[in-house]
C-alpha cells in the first residue's frame, strides 16, 4: 500500500515542479520601464515643455487627447523625436496611434524611429532620407507596389547612405514587413510593440482588429546591429492626399533576464526567420509569485508526510497480524 502511494505523490511533486519550471522560464524577461522614452498625457511639464521629448514641423500637442504628427489637410508632416538616446541593449517599445480622416482617398503615413538622427524633417514620412539605423513606416497610400495589400508596415535598415525607394513604396529597401488592411481607422486601440534583443531577435506585433490580440506582422532571429546610441522618434507627413496621424502614448522597457545574463531564453544559436500573414500571438501569462510556489511546497510535503504515515500504520499492522500467527 504504502509504493503506490508514494509513487503518486513524487508523480505530482515532480508534475508540479515541472510546471513550475516551465512558467519561470517563459517569465524569464523582466521589464524596467524607461521614463527617458516614454510618452504619455499630458505630454508637457508644468511650463509646457517636454523634458525628454521635442516637437516639430506642423505637430500640435493636445494636453488630454494626442500629439497630433499632421492634420487631415494636404503638404503637411511633422515629427516627435527624444532628446536623449536610447543605449539599452535590449527594449520593447509600445506606442498607441492614430491614422485616420474624411474621404476614400487618404495618405501617406508614418514611421517609427530609431536612428543615430534626430528631429530632421525630410522626405521619408516627414523625417529625413539616407538614414542610420530602423525606420518602421505605416504607408498607407500605394504608389507603386503589384500585388501589395495596403496599408503595409514595413522595417528598413538605414546604412547612411542608402535611399529611401519612394516611388516603389519602400520595395528595394524592405527588410520585412506585413500587410495591416485595418490599421487605419480601426475601430479598437491601435497599437505596435516592437521587441529587440541584440543578437538574437527583433519582432514587431501590431493591434488593431481587437483590443488584446496582439498579430504577429514579422520576427527576425538575425536582427540587424543598430547604432549603440539610437534616438527613438515618430514622423509623418501628407501629400496631395491627407489623414491625422496620432501618437496616443508610447510606452518604452528596459529588458533583462536574470537567469541567462540578460539574453533571450531559448534562442542562442538559431537563424531562422519568421514574417507573419495575420498569425495572431497570445499576450505572455502573468507570474504566479513566490507565495504560490511555497504553497505548492507545503502542500507536496504534506501529501508526503499523509503517505508516509498511511504505509507505516499498514506496515505495522501487518507485522501484528504475523506475529498472531
Amino acid at each position: 500500500m504504502w509504493l503506490p502511494t508514494s509513487a503518486a505523490v513524487f508523480w505530482l511533486a515532480t508534475f508540479a515542479f515541472n510546471v513550475y519550471a516551465a512558467d519561470s522560464d517563459s517569465s524569464d524577461v523582466k521589464r524596467i520601464p524607461l521614463r527617458t522614452h516614454t510618452l504619455v498625457q499630458p505630454y508637457l511639464d508644468s511650463d509646457m515643455l517636454s523634458r525628454w521629448w521635442e516637437f516639430g514641423g506642423d505637430t500640435v500637442v493636445r494636453a488630454d487627447k494626442y500629439v497630433r504628427l499632421t492634420p487631415d489637410r494636404p503638404s503637411r508632416e511633422g515629427w516627435v523625436f527624444s532628446r536623449v538616446p536610447l543605449t539599452a541593449t535590449n527594449w520593447e517599445i509600445e506606442v498607441e496611434f492614430k491614422i485616420y480622416g474624411k474621404g476614400n482617398l487618404h495618405g501617406d503615413g508614418m514611421a517609427m524611429w530609431l536612428t543615430r538622427q534626430r528631429s530632421q524633417p525630410g522626405t521619408v514620412f516627414g523625417s529625413t532620407d539616407n538614414f542610420e539605423g530602423l525606420g518602421i513606416f505605416f504607408d498607407t497610400y500605394k504608389n507603386n507596389r503589384p500585388g501589395t495589400v495596403f496599408p503595409y508596415v514595413m522595417a528598413m535598415v538605414g546604412d547612411g547612405m542608402t535611399p529611401y525607394d519612394k516611388n516603389n513604396d519602400g520595395k528595394a529597401n524592405e527588410y520585412a514587413g506585413c500587410s495591416a488592411r485595418g490599421i487605419r481607422g480601426a475601430s479598437v486601440p491601435t497599437k505596435a510593440r516592437l521587441t529587440y534583443f541584440q543578437d538574437k531577435s527583433l519582432k514587431l506585433e501590431l493591434q488593431y482588429k481587437a483590443e488584446d490580440q496582439w498579430i504577429l506582422c514579422f520576427e527576425k532571429e538575425d536582427p540587424p546591429t543598430l547604432p549603440s546610441a539610437a534616438y527613438l522618434g515618430f514622423s509623418a507627413e501628407t501629400g496631395e492626399l491627407s489623414d491625422n496621424h496620432e501618437i496616443i502614448s508610447v510606452q518604452a522597457n528596459n529588458l533583462y533576464s536574470s537567469g541567462t545574463g540578460g539574453a533571450r531564453p531559448g534562442n542562442a544559436g538559431t537563424s531562422r526567420q519568421r514574417e507573419g500573414r495575420g498569425r495572431r500571438t497570445t499576450p505572455p501569462k502573468k507570474r504566479g509569485g513566490g507565495w504560490l510556489w511555497f504553497l505548492f511546497k507545503i502542500i507536496i510535503f504534506a501529501g508526503v508526510c499523509v503517505a508516509g504515515y498511511v504505509g507505516y500504520t499498514a506496515w505495522r499492522m501487518q507485522n501484528k497480524r504475523s506475529h498472531r500467527f
